[in-house]
């Protein structure tokens, strides 16, 4: 995996974290499962990437 995908990836689930916190704090369902979305597919890129790279070697 590249580490510029595996900075993207990472980015996308701390985006998603922070979403999904704040959504929570302040009573905004629609941001917080839009955090929950973001991260979860931050943590599906890296597994493609995991599986990628297992392929290759």
């Amino acid at each position: 995996m590249s580490k510029k995908t595996k900075a993207k990836n990472a980015a996308q689930i701390a985006v998603g974290k922070v979403e999904q916190k704040v959504g929570g704090a302040v009573g905004d369902k629609s941001l917080e499962a839009k955090g929950r979305k973001d991260k979860a597919m931050g943590h599906l890129k890296q597994a493609g990437e995991h599986v990628k790279d297992a392929i290759k070697k």
